[in-house]
């Protein structure tokens, strides 16, 4: 339905999750809806186990929805790393899962798409259940129309036949998914999604003691009963699971049902009535005087007879009356006891992002006793409450011990060499030594291979240190490549070369010179007019004019040494014919090639001459 980003909350300086809407999917209203309505239904939820929702709204014709950010996995994600969980993994995620689904529940929400893609294990500990994109009230008409909604495999036996949900479907689903956490696979599978709804529909979840041996009794009677497919043979709703589950969690015996016995037989329509042992006793005495009265001795006459009646129902009388005193007392003393006294209990209130002093004068005014210890977090800003041990929700007696975990902020970890590894290693190794992945910020040419990192930077633009915060982002600065060598192609070569590699040849930026080795229209050099170079930014060519030429001065009728001395200091190399010893007496005539021709500096220059007697 949408796709989810990681963003930074510019006001509150918090990382949240956006979860934005398919453009087009915006224009079904049946999806708008939809979206809208897990805005509200988790907006309407508070509790440690679930994603909190911070704000939903338009922007730019698109409907979005801001969420917490949990760092971690899913579920599904712990399920393909071990294959299966232990008892104590079980238990420890069931609890999470069911105190999150218990909440909803008490706030009239079926969450209807329960499965592990949607319980998130953030890496701090916590466990909380999200995606309540198909979560309907239940007081709504929670039929499903003309399609099933949710995932196949845990579709409870009422949604594949008949359509229609309600807490004791979420809690279906939850029983499928404690089968596949200690077994490592779901219990019902097939090519079809149709072969799976009907085993749904028509088979009994076996117990996971039969696939694992990490199952107990007490968790198959937990999937036994959760999986019922007539939900009047399931718990009401995750609250009822959850009193099964809790003492298990503890290392208990689970919670036996209050004893029911029925009324005397007596009563017009059959009811129940719940007995605690001082009731039953009472009941039993009350019982025993009246069998003694009714097998004693029948009385001598009709007066006697009237007496011992009405001696009954005085005693009768009496012990009714003992009996409703002694319910009172202990109905008053429990709710005193348990309600103002010293057994009151207390709920832990829920203290993350405050300020310390605020935190612990929260959980001073219920009578705990606060001790402060320090943890690394993402979300709260350094020198504020984490979170409490036990966790917000707890019920503890009055005067029990509560940690108050203060922020020291993100952990510092250790940053992995990255500078000249090719990217796709780098980006891996980013995430994996716990940091997020930003952006390449540019490509520039280099003598490093393409996609080789040059840089990798912080938030703050700067070159990282040795350590760096939990999912700091991390922005990194890529070679190009080499930049092509053109020297010594043809102009039109070297544009096409320039331009292949991403270049831009700009004519007003090229220049013209002559070179004695590089031929007329070549190209000389490269020339660029910025540092460093990048994909895109414009270059120039110095093409070649060939060697600069120059003119033979004419020499004839100079003496022959002038005559050299000339074409020398004019920058050719003169030569002749005649001996050394015989120079003093010739005479230049001319040159060859002949004065006022135009070659190169250095060219020989063959001076003709006559000697002079």
């Amino acid at each position: 339905m949408a796709m989810v980003y990681l963003a930074n909350d510019l006001r509150l300086e918090r990382r949240v999750a956006v979860k934005v809407m398919h453009e087009h999917l915006a224009e079904d209203e049946n999806f708008t809806r939809r979206f809208e309505q897990e805005a509200r239904s988790a907006a309407r939820l508070s509790h440690p186990n679930l994603v909190n929702v911070f704000d939903q709204g338009h922007d730019a014709g698109r409907t979005y929805l801001v969420m917490e950010y949990l760092p971690g996995i899913t579920l599904r994600d712990l399920l393909k790393q071990q294959r299966r969980l232990t008892a104590e993994q079980t238990l420890e995620i069931g609890e999470a899962i069911l105190s999150g689904l218990a909440a909803a529940h008490h706030a009239g929400i079926v969450h209807r798409d329960l499965k592990p893609e949607n319980v998130l294990l953030a890496d701090d500990g916590r466990i909380k259940l999200g995606d309540f994109g198909l979560a309907r009230a239940v007081s709504a008409n929670t039929t499903t129309g003309q399609a099933l909604l949710g995932t196949i495999a845990y579709l409870s036996p009422e949604l594949v036949t008949r359509g229609v949900a309600d807490a004791r479907s979420d809690l279906y689903a939850f029983g499928i998914m404690v089968y596949e956490m200690l077994t490592g696979a779901q219990p019902f599978t097939g090519d079809q999604p149709m072969q799976i709804a009907y085993q749904h529909a028509h088979s009994e979840v076996p117990l996971p003691s039969q696939a694992s041996g990490e199952a107990t009794p007490e968790l198959d009677e937990l999937v036994r009963w959760t999986t019922q497919r007539d939900p009047e043979q399931r718990p009401l709703n995750a609250g009822e699971a959850l009193d099964y589950l809790r003492p298990l969690r503890r290392g208990l015996a689970p919670a036996t049902a209050t004893r029911v016995l029925p009324e005397l037989s007596g009563a017009a329509t059959p009811a129940t009535a719940v007995l605690d042992d001082a009731q039953r006793s009472l009941l039993a005495a009350g019982d025993g005087e009246e069998r003694e009265a009714e097998t004693a001795d029948p009385p001598a006459s009709p007066l006697e007879a009237a007496a011992s009646a009405e001696r009954a129902r005085r005693r009768r009388g009496r012990i009714t009356a003992a009996v409703l005193v002694l319910l009172l007392v202990l109905a008053g003393g429990t709710g005193w006891w348990f309600g103002q006294g010293p057994g009151s209990r207390v709920t832990v209130p829920d203290v993350a992002g405050e300020e310390m002093a605020a935190a612990q004068a929260l959980l001073e005014e219920r009578e705990l006793v606060v001790t402060p210890t320090e943890c690394a977090s993402l979300e709260v800003p350094a020198g504020r409450a984490v979170s409490t041990e036990p966790a917000a929700g707890a019920r503890l007696d009055r005067g029990s011990a509560v940690q108050l975990c203060q922020s020291t902020g993100p952990r510092q970890l250790p940053v992995p060499t990255l500078v000249g590894l090719a990217r796709p290693q780098v980006e891996e190794k980013i995430r994996d030594a716990g940091f997020s992945f930003g952006t390449v910020l540019e490509e520039r040419f280099d003598d490093a291979e393409k996609g080789t990192v040059l840089a990798a930077l912080g938030e703050d633009g700067e070159a990282l240190g040795d350590s760096y915060p939990e999912q700091g982002r991390i922005d990194l600065i890529v070679s190009a490549g080499a930049i092509p060598q053109v020297a010594g192609m043809t102009a039109e070569e070297a544009t096409r070369a320039l331009e292949r590699a991403g270049l831009r040849v700009d004519p007003s930026l090229g220049a013209e010179a002559h070179d004695p080795e590089v031929p007329k229209g070549s190209v000389i050099a490269l020339l660029t007019s910025t540092d460093p170079v990048r994909p895109g930014d414009p270059v120039g060519l110095n093409v070649s004019l060939g060697p600069e030429l120059f003119e033979i001065p004419s020499v004839a009728g100079m003496p022959l040494q002038d005559a050299m001395n000339t074409l020398s200091a004019a920058g050719f190399a003169p030569s002749t014919l005649v001996p050394e010893a015989l120079r003093g007496f010739a005479e230049a005539t001319g040159t060859e090639p002949a004065a006022g021709e135009r070659v190169p500096a250095g060219t020989e220059i063959l001076v003709r001459s006559t000697i002079r007697l």
